[in-house]
């Protein structure tokens, strides 16, 4: 991915919804990500290769850092709205949870992260940004330094 035509720095996002650890890593060094910020509350997967300490190495591998701010995850009452496809509840838990004083002030440590010209990337488990609370985060931090967004999509199995 080359740099939006505003010269800043884009702020990438992925999920890895029916992807295969490969080609996530694949999208993500062709976007040329410095680090992967793993935007889970519970950075465990049954999802071969999307454990935290899994995808940590192979994202090492590949020259690309990771930091879990697990601080930004949607707490367990937003995850088990979004099982049960009530999306606006989620939105309405997720929305309250930003508000925290740990989310706020892991927002403000990914902010700063951002402001430093690292090419971030935004992990989730949804392929559709839409559906996942990462769009909310990437909004606040587009928001607070103007960085444009992009969703990144990595190939299907």
């Amino acid at each position: 991915m080359a740099r939006k035509a505003s010269g800043k720095t884009p702020l990438f996002t992925i999920g890895y919804e029916q992807a295969v650890v490969g080609n996530v890593i694949d999208e993500l060094a062709e976007a040329k990500v410095d680090v992967v910020i793993d935007t889970r509350a519970v950075a465990a997967s049954r999802k071969p290769g999307f454990s935290k300490r899994q995808l940590a190495a192979g994202l090492d591998e590949r020259g690309i850092g990771y930091l879990h701010l697990q601080g930004l995850g949607t707490p367990k009452e937003g995850r088990e709205a979004a099982r049960s496809g009530k999306m606006d509840k989620l939105f309405k838990i997720y929305s309250a949870h930003l508000k925290t004083a740990r989310a706020q002030e892991e927002l403000d440590e990914l902010t700063t992260l951002a402001k430093s010209g690292k090419r971030l990337c935004l992990l989730c488990f949804e392929r559709d940004h839409t559906q996942c609370h990462r769009q909310w985060i990437a909004e606040e931090v587009q928001a607070r330094t103007g960085m444009p967004v992009t969703h990144l999509v990595a190939k299907l199995f």
